[in-house]
């Protein structure tokens, strides 16, 4: 049995940094034709914390073992 995939796209920044950060992560398993979006905030944050609280939270999010492509601009 294959194991489903999902693509993972993620992004954080920080404003100034150190300072206000976001984040965001979309999901995609064109397999069972689902697209997730998540995104939060910090008061005090940096850019690194954000693209790694991006990339956390998007793989928490998986309900079960899958394959992923993970794709980051840091």
């Amino acid at each position: 049995m294959l194991k489903t995939s999902v693509t993972i796209y993620t992004d954080g920044a920080c404003s100034p940094n150190p300072g206000i950060g976001g984040w965001g992560a979309v999901l995609i398993s064109k397999e069972h034709n689902l697209r997730t979006e998540l995104s939060g905030s910090e008061v005090d944050s940096t850019n690194n914390r954000m693209e790694m609280t991006a990339a956390i939270k998007a793989l928490e999010a998986l309900k079960k073992s899958c394959v992923v492509k993970l794709y980051t601009d840091s």
